[in-house]
């Protein structure tokens, strides 16, 4: 949003949420295989339809359920930033481009961001009367208090909000931003619950997720669970407990020392639904790459695609099988993630990129391209993530 463009955390809140926290075990838990399947097809297809959208369905899309239970759990359906609002760009490969533009300058900033933080910068030293956001970006109004509801009658008395006045920096035409960091001023603090989730849909596709708050949140028998960390120097990141990675079943050679936060505050692994690609030191980085090039030798290479370094050409291809990758957490249990999730594509022709990426912080995050079609759950009462496949 330009100057003087008033919002609010009430409007348009699914806009921003979409796009829009040892020993290491060797058993691979939950059935994970050697190979998954990506659907070419169906991803191309995604992304040849997003460009091609009548401003009326994007319109029509705009209607958002909000449901509030008797049990005190309250859901709101989120959808895809680049669904609801044309894109403004000709072809798919431009827009993939200024994603990464953004996504970058995002990390940049957090990257920055959490550094000041960890040399004793406060936040009042910062930027005094101002607001800012992880992604380098801040708005300038009046702060305030309003009365919340939700659905027809669940409402929550004297939340803090702000009347932005100047925004600037990466809205990109958003009517408001909710906070679910981990900060007294975020949303899930103000309402007082120690639960949340999200599910995110992949954002090309123009299916809606959900944002819930309350006890049943962070339920679920098939739950993978991890640890969730806070790093006492800066409360709003999540940090997850991270032991190592595998391709095709196998692990990698990875010091669990990599993924580590140390004493005063450094290193360590945050899970972020603002940041789209997921950044690795880069030692952790070129071990993932190799060996996950290393067990796709048939696949056609492609030139590399701004900061994407393994890209492939499947133009010819309906469906590929690829090697799996999993995470594995401090709590022994791991994750695999769906072959779309790390295999993406980068233009309307037939461009996939391995869709890691490495970083020159201490630092690495999960980003949200790998946590697509994966209900991500938070339990701060019982230091817990959750992650479950396939639950959008």
């Amino acid at each position: 949003m330009g100057r003087h463009a008033a919002f609010s955390l009430l409007s348009s809140l699914a806009i921003l949420l979409s796009l829009s926290a040892f020993c290491f075990s060797r058993e691979l838990k939950h059935g994970h295989g050697k190979t998954a399947t990506l659907d070419v097809a169906a991803s191309l297809s995604a992304a040849h339809q997003l460009l091609s959208r009548s401003p009326q369905v994007l319109q029509d899309s705009l209607s958002l359920a909000t449901t509030a239970s008797s049990d005190g759990t309250t859901s709101f359906e989120l959808r895809a930033r680049d669904t609801l609002k044309p894109s403004g760009h000709k072809d798919y490969k431009n827009l993939t481009l200024a994603r990464l533009r953004r996504d970058a300058a995002r990390v940049e900033a957090l990257n920055s961001r959490l550094a000041l933080r960890l040399q004793g910068v406060s936040k009042a030293d910062l930027k005094p009367l101002i607001v800012s956001y992880g992604d380098g970006s801040y708005t300038v109004g009046d702060f305030a208090t309003e009365t919340m509801t939700f659905g027809p009658s669940a409402s929550v008395d004297r939340i803090a909000v702000g009347c932005g006045h100047d925004n600037e920096g990466l809205f990109v035409g958003a009517g408001g931003l909710l906070g679910l960091g981990g900060g007294s001023l975020s949303f899930p603090s103000q309402l007082s619950t120690s639960a949340f989730s999200y599910c995110l849909v992949d954002r090309d596709s123009s299916a809606a997720g959900t944002l819930t708050f309350g006890p049943a949140a962070a339920e679920g028998a098939d739950l993978v669970r991890a640890p969730l960390l806070r790093n006492k120097r800066m409360d709003t990141f999540y940090y997850v407990g991270l032991s190592g990675i595998s391709v095709g079943g196998s692990p990698l050679s990875i010091p669990p020392s990599v993924f580590q936060m140390d004493e005063s505050g450094n290193g360590g692994v945050i899970l972020d639904s603002g940041t789209a690609i997921t950044r690795l030191p880069p030692s952790a980085y070129a071990s993932l790459r190799d060996a996950f090039a290393a067990a796709t030798p048939s696949l056609p290479r492609a030139p590399s695609v701004s900061l994407f370094d393994t890209c492939y050409d499947l133009s010819s291809r309906t469906s590929v099988d690829v090697a799996t990758i999993a995470l594995h957490f401090g709590s022994g249990e791991s994750l695999q993630l769906p072959a779309k999730n790390y295999l993406v594509p980068v233009d309307s022709a037939g461009t996939f990129c391995f869709a890691f990426a490495p970083t020159t912080s201490s630092v690495s995050i999960i980003g949200n391209v790998q946590q697509q079609g994966i209900k991500v759950s938070f339990d701060s009462a019982n230091s817990q993530v959750g992650f479950a496949p396939n639950k959008c």
